[in-house]
């Protein structure tokens, strides 16, 4: 990619100007901010073409029922559980509210009524009461419901179900997101302050690159609404991302003044120069965020434009906002230059290309339980899990936990699956349908109208409230009390089991929930997460192979990142980490996409010296030892800029995420100093053979050592 040598000199000459029109992107850039919807419901971004999304449809068409919670209330007589069911039905947005305790008519008998029915008000110490929403799982609507439903609630009541965990889920990132960018950014200016060679250049750099996550941030009003994960990370990943556009700049700088000069026309030149590298090395970024586009589950579309558009207000920013900042600070910049504490890499890149044979070989060591590791990582996929994570949050952050836990402690639930069916079914076959599900292993319970009355019982005993909600015009709904955890393999082969009973009385009926949109979830991404993986794969390689016109380089750097992909997750494997199942993926293309970087300098400098006319080893000395700063600060950056993150958030996705990352980083940058080289010096012909510019250089050296024989 060229560019003219004259876009520098306009940025020098129009500095005030593009610092007053950044500073003024930012008013709509926060209103934007500010007003875009975010969405903390991951089962939202199922396909609308599933039929577990399409029975949520259904369910509000026809029932106007979105979400629900299960109220479990301990120790209460059953008059106070009456009056609490009452304050429940006048909150906004809820629909319907099924109290157990009236469905019971004390004019028929109580031994006429279903075990189910009798069990619960014969329950002293618990009861429950089922309260729906007129509005899906995540809407604010019912989420306000639900602070609603705690505030009246006495506190022997527990308020469990997805619309709780959401709710708590909103206000724990909403406490959390400020305080993540804030560690970001007092770590990251940290490690910079130490690793260059100025106190007040850092500073610059994360003003340019907050106004850049800024107008990112802004700009996602146009797509409608974001992922809670979207959010909670994309200041801190674009801040780890792009953070090397502003050394690249910083260092060009540098060695304009050092090669003496004039500030303007070294600022000018800096910036051309960063343009065309900078240009070229977030090509990879970009296309390994635009990989995670082709998920079938949308979160990843949601993450990989915002994350894309990210990289490219960062790469904006680091060409016209920060140079005019420096020329700004200029003078104050020459004052705080100190000596950074980088080390010279002269003798480490003479030790590395001595002793190559043994770092190829713990290459392949490593390789084969790296491989084992990364096939056996803990994916999960119950969101309760998700979100509580490793360190387990309190029963004040999350109150939707305990409200879990005492539903299977006082009723054996684990979840709740619904049926929509056939409202002209028979009493007949409704209550027939009913009883064969309460057989399926691991059900606890069926309530619907049919399994309410049973044969014995008249359905119009019971109350209008009742009948009213979980009846529809075409359409009733019937609620399974399950045993099992979402996600656990006992869960999903009991929802193929229950899809079969009904089946038999209604070919029309759906199962919808949970679990079955969980279990729909795991078998979308485990063909989504190859599809990503390859696409991201075959995107970087194809790019290597266009920069670097090399047919081998591509495979060596492809080879080289996979392998530090391999080793991150694959340390998940052994020592047990459970992820969250977007997370492997996300780290498979954000550490591809972000540090093949590293790759790409050294072989680009190896590249440079061999043409130059450098022997082997010389040539790949020099392209160690230069790129090995570069490195090491890009990569401590993310590191920082992550790390903390990843100590401090409660939000078990959102610490796993971080923590990854920041692994990652290190671990792609021990690759690249350590086994990248050792990978040249072993396949140096065959990179001479097959790359454009060095096959003359190959026939050269050829020739050389013939006639040296």
């Amino acid at each position: 990619m060229k560019f003219g040598r004259g876009f520098g000199k306009k940025v020098v000459k129009y500095r005030i100007v593009i610092l007053v029109v950044s500073l003024l992107l930012l008013i709509p850039s926060v209103f934007g901010y500010l007003n875009t919807h975010i969405n903390y419901d991951m089962l939202t971004y199922l396909p609308d073409t599933m039929e577990t999304m399409k029975g949520q449809d259904l369910l509000l068409k026809d029932f106007h029922k979105g979400g629900f919670t299960i109220v479990v209330t301990e120790n209460m007589s059953k008059s106070d559980v009456s009056r609490m069911a009452k304050k429940y039905k006048t909150i906004k947005h809820v629909d319907s509210v099924v109290n157990l305790q009236d469905v019971i008519d004390p004019s028929v008998p109580r031994s006429m009524y279903p075990k189910q029915v009798r069990e619960n008000f014969d329950n002293e110490d618990a009861s429950m009461i089922v309260v729906f929403f007129n509005r899906s799982t995540s809407d604010e609507g019912s989420l306000n419901a639900i602070k609603e439903i705690r505030k009246v609630s006495t506190k022997q009541c527990y308020v469990s179900g997805m619309s709780a965990c959401v709710q708590d889920l909103k206000a724990l990132c909403e406490q959390e997101e400020a305080k993540y960018v804030f560690i970001a950014v007092i770590l990251s200016l940290i490690a910079m302050m130490l690793l260059l060679d100025s106190y007040l250049a850092p500073f610059l750099f994360l003003a340019s690159i907050g106004m850049a996550i800024m107008y990112n941030l802004g700009s996602n009003i146009f797509m409608g609404e974001i992922s809670y994960v979207t959010k909670a990370i994309a200041a801190v990943l674009q801040l780890g991302v792009t953070m090397d556009y502003s050394i690249f700049l910083w260092h060009s700088y540098e060695e304009r003044l050092d090669k003496g000069e004039e500030d303007l026309k070294a600022m000018a030149n800096a910036i051309d120069d960063t343009l065309v590298s900078v240009a070229g090395s977030s090509i990879t970024t970009i296309a390994g965020f635009l990989a995670l586009c082709f998920m079938t589950y949308t979160m990843g579309r949601d993450l990989g434009i915002v994350m894309a558009k990210g990289v490219i207000f960062g790469v904006l920013a680091s060409v016209t906002v920060l140079p005019s900042l420096m020329m700004l600070f200029n003078r104050l910049l020459k004052k705080t230059r100190h000596r950074g504490l980088i080390p010279n890499t002269e003798k480490l890149a003479h030790g590395l290309t001595a002793r190559y044979g043994v770092y190829i070989l713990i290459f392949c060591i490593l390789l084969f339980p790296a491989i084992y590791g990364y096939n056996h990582d803990n994916t999960v996929y119950d969101f309760a899990k998700i979100l509580n994570g490793s360190q387990g949050l309190s029963e004040k952050q999350a109150p939707f936990l305990k409200a879990n836990d005492k539903l299977e402690e006082d009723f054996h639930i684990g979840t709740t699956h619904m049926v929509i069916a056939d409202a002209n079914l028979s009493s007949e076959k409704g209550y027939a349908m009913s009883k064969d599900m309460e057989n399926v292993k691991g059900v606890e319970n069926v309530l619907g109208l049919d399994a309410f009355t049973g044969t014995a019982v008249p359905k119009e005993i019971l109350p209008n409230e009742i009948t009213n909600a979980m009846i529809a015009k075409d359409h009733q709904l019937i609620m399974v009390n399950s045993n099992y955890k979402v996600s656990t393999d006992a869960c999903n082969t009991q929802i193929k089991t229950l899809k079969k009973v009904v089946a038999k009385y209604d070919p029309t009926a759906k199962v919808i929930g949970e679990g079955p949109a969980t279990m729909d979830l795991i078998n979308l991404t485990a063909k989504d997460f190859r599809v990503v993986n390859i696409i991201s794969i075959a995107a970087v390689f194809l790019i290597i192979l266009i920069v670097l016109r090399s047919v081998t380089l591509p495979f060596i750097l492809v080879a080289v990142i996979e392998f530090a992909i391999y080793v991150n997750l694959g340390i998940s494997g052994f020592t047990g980490l459970e992820l969250a199942f977007i997370v492997p993926v996300c780290i498979s293309t954000i550490q591809l996409g972000s540090t093949v970087d590293y790759a790409i300098l050294t072989s680009t400098r190896y590249k440079t010296e061999r043409l130059a006319g450098k022997a082997k080893r010389d040539a790949i000395m020099i392209a160690s030892s230069t790129s090995m700063p570069s490195v090491i600060t890009s990569a401590v950056g993310f590191f920082t800029a992550t790390f903390g993150v990843s100590l401090y958030s409660d939000i078990g996705v959102i610490s796993v995420l971080c923590g990854l990352m920041a692994r990652g980083a290190i671990i792609s940058m021990l690759t690249v100093i350590f086994i990248l080289p050792s990978m040249l010096m072993a396949f140096d012909k065959l990179i001479c053979r097959t790359t454009g510019g060095l096959r003359d250089i190959y026939k050269k050296e050829k020739k050389q050592a013939a006639q040296g024989a």
